[in-house]
C-alpha cells in the first residue's frame, strides 16, 4: 500500500498512532501540526518507519484557510501525489454552555470543523487526481449528546455530517470519505483530563465504567479502523460513520 498519507494533528494520539499504521503498510506519510518541536519528537517516535524519506513533518495551523492550502500544496510538493488526507487535529473541552466564552467556542469549531472543512476542499484536487479517499476524526458525541459538552459536540456533529455529505458529492470521482466516531481513548489529551481530577485512577475507572467492554480504547485500536476505511478492503463503504466506542452507543 505504497499511498502518501497526510494526516492532521499527526504529532501525538490517535494522529501518530495513525501514522504508525500506515508506515508499517510501506506508505508515505506526511504529519502536520502547529508545534515544529513536537513535530520532530514525533518523527523521532516514529524510528526506522520514518527512515528514507518515508515521513516527514509539516507545520501549520490549519484553523487558517490559507494555513490549511498551503500545506496541502506543500505536501504535493515534496511527494508528488497524495492519496489519503486523514483528518485528525481537534481539541476538546467541557463547558457549561452558559459558561463558554467566544474564544473558547471558536478555539473549537476553528480546530475541529474549520481546519478539516479547508483542509479537504484544498487536497480535493490532489484526491480526484489519485482516487484517494478521505477519513475524519468525528467522535462518540458526534452522535449522540454528551453531559457539558454542548460546543464540542457541536462540532463533531459537523464533522459526522460533514462526511456524509461530501461522500455523496465525490462518489462520482470515486473518492470515497468515511469517519471515525471513537469513545474515550488513552491518549494525552485523555491523560490531561484525568490528571485534573483529585484521584486519576477513580477517574479511569469511572470513566471506563460506562463502555459495556469495561475500559476506554487504545489509540491503536482506533488507527486500526482508521487504515481499514482508508485501504482496498474498505473499497465500497463511504458516508460511513464508524463507531469505534467499546459498545457506548449500541444502546
Amino acid at each position: 500500500m505504497e499511498r502518501v498519507v497526510l494526516i492532521t494533528g499527526g504529532t501525538s494520539g490517535i494522529g501518530l498512532a495513525a501514522a504508525h499504521r500506515f508506515l508499517q503498510a510501506g506508505c508515505f506519510v506526511a504529519l502536520a501540526g502547529r508545534s515544529r518541536e513536537r513535530g520532530e519528537a514525533a518523527l523521532a517516535s516514529l524510528g526506522g518507519l520514518a527512515a528514507d524519506g518515508h515521513a516527514a513533518f509539516f507545520a501549520a495551523d490549519i484553523r487558517c484557510a490559507k494555513e490549511a492550502k498551503r500545506l496541502v500544496a506543500d505536501v504535493y510538493t515534496h511527494f508528488s501525489r497524495l492519496d489519503v488526507l486523514v483528518n485528525s487535529a481537534g481539541v476538546y473541552r467541557e463547558r457549561a454552555l452558559e459558561d463558554l466564552t467566544e474564544e473558547e467556542y471558536e478555539d473549537i469549531m476553528d480546530t475541529n470543523v474549520k481546519g478539516m472543512f479547508f483542509t479537504t476542499q484544498a487536497a480535493l484536487a490532489s484526491l480526484k487526481e489519485s482516487g484517494g479517499n478521505i477519513v475524519n476524526l468525528s467522535s462518540d458525541a458526534g452522535l449522540h449528546g454528551n453531559f457539558l459538552c454542548t460546543a464540542y459536540c457541536a462540532s463533531k456533529g459537523a464533522v459526522t455530517l460533514f462526511t456524509k455529505a461530501l461522500a455523496l458529492e465525490l462518489a462520482p470521482f470515486g473518492v470515497r470519505v468515511n469517519c471515525v466516531c471513537p469513545g474515550d481513548v488513552a491518549t494525552p489529551m485523555t491523560e490531561l483530563q484525568l490528571q485534573a481530577a483529585p484521584d486519576r485512577d477513580e477517574a479511569l475507572r469511572q470513566m471506563a465504567g460506562v463502555y459495556p467492554l469495561g475500559r476506554i480504547a487504545t489509540a491503536e485500536e482506533v488507527a486500526a479502523v482508521i487504515f481499514f476505511l482508508a485501504s482496498d478492503a474498505a473499497s465500497f463503504v463511504t458516508g460511513a460513520a464508524w463507531s469505534v466506542d467499546g459498545g457506548l452507543t449500541a444502546g
